[in-house]
């Protein structure tokens, strides 16, 4: 087995959330991780987000950003005081062809443990491996219920959809 521990600095993971109106996006950071490789194929990994690292890129009056993201981290979102970090373990990797595989991991937010499956790409050398795709995520399986139609009625035009997604490129080197 071979190890590669994921470059910060060199990964981005980007948020998109969609309501009627219209949709909101912006980064969130890793915080730290790791991706195996059996065979130089992915056979498992985990990373560690950085809730409190959310931006929102799309608003860019300062005050008004400032309070969306005051927003974002309350109880009515990720809760971040309490949740700093939201945590994702991959269980099983099914391989494809061309570095493309279809994995599925625990994805856990706010306390909250889940099973997400996403297609993926790989692409590596000896010492370096990039990981890159999109999870939709349904916010409202982490508590995340705010404005959703399946909890409140009457919402209008201030409805926002459950399904948010992360499109994700890490970067990561071989542990020597």
């Amino acid at each position: 087995m071979k190890t590669f521990k994921i470059n910060t600095q060199n990964s981005t993971v980007e948020w998109v959330g969609r309501k009627v109106t219209g949709a909101h996006n912006g980064t969130i950071a890793i915080k730290e991780g790791q991706l195996d490789f059996a065979d130089n194929y992915l056979s498992g990994g985990n990373f560690v987000i950085d809730t409190t690292s959310i931006k929102i890129l799309d608003v860019t009056d300062p005050d008004t950003n400032a309070q969306f993201a005051g927003h974002l981290a309350s109880d009515d979102f990720f809760s971040i005081d309490q949740y700093p970090e939201a945590f994702m373990k991959i269980s099983h990797v099914e391989p494809r062809e061309n570095g493309s595989y279809h994995v599925t991991g625990n994805l856990t937010i706010k306390n909250f443990t889940h099973a997400v499956s996403f297609d993926a790409q790989t692409n590596n050398s000896d010492n370096t491996v990039t990981f890159s795709g999109k999870i939709t995520i349904d916010r409202t399986k982490y508590g995340i219920k705010f404005r959703s139609g399946n909890f409140f009625t009457n919402l209008g035009d201030t409805l926002i959809y459950n399904n948010f997604d992360l499109t994700f490129s890490l970067t990561a080197q071989a542990v020597a």
